[in-house]
């Protein structure tokens, strides 16, 4: 048996065919049978007349559930008046797989949470196949990219022997006789690859956080994209990169799927002109001030209403979806972050915004050993617990930076959806470690 996938049977008129998917809708009439099924390339209409008595096959269409697991054999027959395609195959032979129970136990319109304890029957639906269809494109562009850029791709570890961040957000491990925690991000490793003398470096993987925030952005488990450059001169050498890379991705991503993202989701995936605009952390409280909003006080970060408010000034004067802020405060960066050298209270730091949210965060780091490890002891830092992390630092490290940021960020906004559990395969939170 040769399966042929819905999206080709155009080329199988007047031939037979062998389809096999889910039945999406049922309409057993009197005098015939339509049953509409879906596969992973679309959905067709099947037809059968009703005989008189009804024939075993009309039983059996009958006896079907809407999401049951069929194979369906017949012929391709074109049908202009068919919505679904212009064609429709007549039914000669059908398979029952597996027979859903009568009662689905969610809807699209149910609950978010509901929908994610039934996650899998959720995700039948096209419009959240599609996510994942964008998610696989936005990855090959990334790649893409990399590969022509010369990168090199890591797997570093996710069991640490201490933090790669703050140490407020670490999900401990007990580790055989002692302590392991699951890894923040792999900033330390990708800071190794530059001190081994890769260059350039990329990292998709996991990262996990102990924040026990239920905002529509933050989870405990994500995936995190990660870059690193060697022998940059300052943190804007890594937004360069950055903007011309995210450039890529969209244009690709617009290329092969800008169509059905408009259509599926009502958003138009705009491609953005280089460079992205830039403000420091100042100048945009002092717009955002001057506007009459309210914003955080000196050393604090933006919050997500000034990040939303900052998105709309930049969109309305610069005609431009992103924008980089830099130069935050030390006290609200981590202490790798490299200070500015007329005014160290400063970092040369960055993120990134993207229609009101912050998708990255980015940095020149020291590179330089003694400030190093002077900066780790002013914030505060136990140095002994990251010595081999020091040690990266000891015999020669290029000047470098990076960013990282969350991929379920990019697809929420990419996607216009109000959730990264929405754009997550299986979401995990404070209180979801199931399915």
């Amino acid at each position: 048996m040769t399966r042929t996938l819905i999206a080709d049977l155009p080329g199988k008129i007047d031939h037979q065919a062998t389809i096999r998917g889910w039945v999406q809708a049922i309409r057993d009439q009197k005098s015939v049978q339509f049953v509409i099924v879906r596969d992973e390339s679309g959905m067709a209409q099947v037809v059968l007349p009703k005989g008189e008595p009804p024939s075993e096959l009309n039983e059996q269409v009958s006896a079907l559930t809407v999401e049951s697991a069929v194979t369906l054999t017949g012929t391709v027959v074109a049908d202009e008046r068919v919505k679904l395609g212009g064609l429709e195959l007549k039914l000669q032979a059908l398979v029952l797989d597996s027979l859903a129970e009568p009662e689905l136990p969610v809807a699209p319109d149910s609950a978010l949470d509901k929908r994610i304890d039934w996650r899998y029957l959720d995700l039948r639906r096209p419009d959240r196949r599609l996510i994942f269809e964008v998610q696989t494109a936005v990855e090959q562009a990334m790649r893409d990219f990399w590969r022509k850029e010369g990168f090199i791709e890591l797997h570093s570890p996710k069991l640490m022997g201490s933090a790669s961040e703050s140490g407020a957000e670490l999900f401990h491990v007990d580790y055989f006789e002692g302590d392991a925690y699951l890894a923040q991000s792999p900033q330390f490793y990708k800071q190794m690859a530059m001190a081994a003398g890769f260059g350039k470096v990329f990292e998709v993987g996991p990262v996990f956080r102990a924040n026990p925030s239920f905002t529509s952005r933050h989870d405990t488990e994500f995936t995190s994209v990660d870059m690193e450059l060697s022998w940059i001169d300052s943190h804007e050498d890594v937004m360069a990169v950055e903007e011309r890379w995210l450039a890529h991705v969209l244009a690709a991503v617009a290329d092969s799927h800008g169509e059905r993202i408009r259509e599926t989701f009502g958003t138009e995936l705009v491609v953005p002109s280089l460079p992205f605009p830039r403000v420091t952390l100042a100048e945009a409280k002092e717009m955002l001030t001057e506007q009459g909003h309210n914003v955080p006080g000196v050393g604090h970060d933006l919050d997500p209403p000034s990040e939303r408010a900052l998105s709309s000034l930049i969109e309305e004067r610069h005609g431009h979806e992103f924008c980089f802020v830099t130069d935050y405060p030390a006290s609200v960066r981590a202490f790798y972050h490299m200070r500015h050298e007329d005014d160290p209270t400063l970092t040369k730091s960055f993120d990134l915004l993207w229609r009101g949210i912050e998708l990255t965060t980015g940095a020149q780091r020291e590179h330089r050993y003694e400030r190093l490890i002077g900066q780790a002891q002013e914030r505060g830092v136990e140095v002994d617990s990251i010595g081999y992390y020091l040690d990266f630092f000891r015999y020669g490290a290029p000047p470098h930076g990076g960013f990282g940021f969350g991929l379920t960020r990019l697809l929420m906004q990419m996607l216009a959806q109000e959730n990264v559990r929405e754009v997550t395969f299986l979401y995990r939170g404070p209180h979801r470690l199931t399915p």
